[in-house]
């Protein structure tokens, strides 16, 4: 595979990621008032899943390189948001709510790794 395609890959499947990201944000704009960044949490928990299943897929020779870089680099890092879930814990902290923000990370860890085992049992 030339360099030019898997750049392609990855610029399309991150788009795609962000797009999506951004969607997720807009569909639970309703309970962000909550205080706990739920959108940030559901797009990390998906980004997991995906990924989980794109390496059980992928490790069990069932995906190509291509699709492992469109999917997993791509798609899962323009959807999943480290970034953001730091940002959103400061702002948390900084507002006096050390409990969410411990909390919010706390839940977040969990998920994502629960979200991950299950992509990858799913496929392997």
């Amino acid at each position: 595979m030339q360099y030019f395609d898997s750049f392609f890959l990855v610029f399309i499947g991150g788009g795609l990621g962000s797009l999506v990201r951004f969607l997720i944000g807009l569909v639970l704009r309703g309970i962000e008032n909550a205080r706990i960044p739920w959108s940030t949490l559901v797009a990390n928990g998906i980004a997991c899943f995906v990924l989980g299943a794109v390496m059980g897929l992928h490790l069990s020779g069932q995906m190509t390189d291509e699709r492992r870089l469109l999917l997993g680099t791509g798609f899962c890092g323009g959807l999943s948001t480290f970034s953001t879930f730091i940002a959103e814990n400061l702002g948390l902290y900084h507002s006096g709510h050390t409990d969410l923000m411990l909390f919010n990370t706390a839940i977040s860890l969990i998920v994502g790794l629960i979200c991950l085992f299950l992509g990858l049992k799913m496929t392997l």
